[in-house]
C-alpha cells in the first residue's frame, strides 16, 4: 500500500515519525520494574534487517519467534509488534497476540494469522493498526529510511479481560500493573535505499547504516 508513495513525499516526511518515546514496553505505568525475557528469532539478529519475505515486498508472513523462561507466577502472555517509525500520531500495530499460554516458548513463522475467536489454548489473535487480525507486513513509504519493527513480550500476573479481537490501546490498558517480565527485539527495514547483502544471512542492509558507500 505503502510502496506507492512516492519518493520525494517519503523524503519531506522522514523527521515525521510517533517516536520510541511511545513504545508500549517504555510506558511507565507498563513494565515498571519488570524482569526480563530473552526474546529472540532464529530469522534476523537484534537490530537486523527483516527479510524481504516478511514484508509488503515479499510473502508478508510472519517472523518465527523464541523466548527463554518467564517468571513464576506468570498466567499468560502477550506479544505487541509495533513500528515507531511511522509517519502517524502514536506506533502502528504489526502483530498483537495475547492470552498466549504461559508455557509457549515459541511462535512459529507464518503463525501470525487471523485466528476468529482464537486457538485451543486459549490464545488470539487481535488487531493490527488497518483493524484486522493477524501480521501486517512492514511497508515503510518510500525515501522515508529505516523503520524499526519493535517485538515487546509480556508476562502477565493475571489474565486480562479485553474484547475478542483487542486493538492496542485496550491491550496496553489491560496490562499495565499485570507485568512482571518484558522481552524486547528489533527487526528493521527500508524501501528505495541501496543495500548490500550480509552474508551471515539472507537479509540486505541498508548501505548508509552499514558505512558502505552505494556502489
Amino acid at each position: 500500500m505503502l510502496e506507492h508513495v512516492p519518493r520525494w513525499l517519503g523524503a519531506l516526511m522522514t523527521n515525521v515519525r510517533a517516536g520510541h518515546a511511545k513504545l508500549a514496553i517504555v510506558q511507565e505505568e507498563v513494565a515498571r520494574d519488570a524482569g526480563f525475557i530473552d526474546l529472540s528469532s532464529p530469522a534476523f539478529a537484534n537490530g537486523g534487517r527483516l527479510a524481504q519475505r516478511f514484508t509488503a515486498d515479499g510473502e508478508g508472513v510472519s517472523p518465527p519467534l523464541i523466548w527463554g523462561e518467564v517468571p513464576a507466577g506468570t498466567v499468560s502472555l502477550v506479544l505487541l509488534v509495533e513500528d515507531p517509525d511511522a509517519p502517524v500520531p502514536n506506533p502502528l500495530v504489526h502483530a498483537l497476540v495475547w492470552n498466549l499460554p504461559p508455557t509457549a516458548r515459541r511462535l512459529a513463522e507464518g503463525e501470525i494469522v487471523a485466528d476468529g475467536i482464537g486457538g485451543p489454548d486459549g490464545r488470539d489473535v487481535g488487531r493490527n493498526s488497518y483493524f484486522l487480525e493477524g501480521w501486517l507486513p512492514p511497508d515503510p513509504p518510500p525515501g522515508h529510511g529505516v523503520h524499526d519493527y519493535v517485538f515487546q513480550l509480556f508476562a502477565l500476573s493475571e489474565a486480562i479481560d479485553v474484547d475478542d479481537t483487542p486493538g492496542r490501546s485496550e491491550v496496553i490498558g489491560a496490562i499495565s500493573g499485570r507485568v512482571l517480565a518484558a522481552g524486547m527485539l528489533v527487526g528493521t527495514y527500508s524501501r528505495d535505499e541501496p543495500v548490500r547483502v550480509d552474508s551471515r544471512s539472507e537479509a540486505a542492509i541498508p548501505a548508509a547504516a552499514s558505512g558502505i558507500a552505494p556502489a
